[in-house]
């Protein structure tokens, strides 16, 4: 399955207007956003939990990276309410789930070779620095020279310019605001190439915005089991 898999062109998905898909987990539905793959893939989604749901432990061979959006998502590490973003890395396991139900931004397998850091940042936590002109405040979630990851919040009315050296993706956690033509409400997607920078007016209810300014896929990928001749059946979103 290929879904939005050309990189070199601006997209912007509407996820709201999506129909849910179903996962092979009874329960857990997901919005597909960019998807190279079958049930193992390389993928960005919106994935719905109903309460009392869940996911059968399994590993992350690719990396995995989770921003929670409604609910309170979990495992058996702990609770992450709404506002919650971790990165679990290659080579971590888990048993997701959610006793009353959750809603979760997730990539999986775009972690490249040799990046192990595995962090959680709970609603708030994070660096908080200088906001950029138009927004409120700024919280750098995870930043390695790489990638550089951020929860921006937004001021009514604003208009708002997010340079793009080196890719840009993005996603209106809530309110709303346009960007060219198009009108941007909550869990709306972004990919913009380098070079095409993020000019946007807020909607009169502000706007937060999920950013990560990085290559929109690092030369050093880790590859899909069946780009090395296998499939390991897990990583799944």
């Amino acid at each position: 399955m290929r879904i939005n898999d050309d990189l070199t062109k601006p997209v912007i998905v509407h996820s709201a207007a999506l129909e849910w898909s179903p996962s092979p987990t009874a329960g857990v539905d997901r919005r597909m956003l960019y998807r190279v793959g079958g049930e193992v893939a390389r993928a960005t989604s919106i994935v719905r939990y109903a309460p009392a749901s869940a996911f059968p432990s399994h590993l992350h061979s690719g990396g995995e990276e989770i921003l929670v959006l409604e609910g309170t998502f979990q495992d058996e590490h702990g609770d992450y309410p709404a506002g919650s973003y971790f990165r679990n890395p290659p080579g971590t396991s888990h048993a997701p789930a959610s006793k009353t139900g959750c809603t979760i931004f997730v990539r999986l397998f775009q972690f490249r070779r040799g990046d192990q850091t595995q962090i959680v940042c709970r609603p708030d936590e994070g660096q908080h620095v200088e906001p950029r002109h138009g927004a409120a405040s700024s919280i750098v979630l995870f930043d390695d020279g790489h990638e550089d990851v951020r929860l921006e919040e937004w001021q009514p009315g604003e208009t708002v310019t997010v340079s793009n050296e080196r890719g840009l993706e993005f996603l209106v956690v809530s309110g709303g605001l346009s960007f060219g033509d198009e009108s941007l409400a909550a869990q709306s997607w972004g990919r913009l190439p380098a070079g095409t920078s993020l000019r946007a007016t807020v909607y009169p209810q502000g706007a937060k915005i999920w950013m990560k300014k990085a290559a929109l896929l690092h030369p050093e990928v880790l590859k899909l089991p069946d780009e090395i001749g296998g499939n390991d059946g897990y990583e799944r979103g």
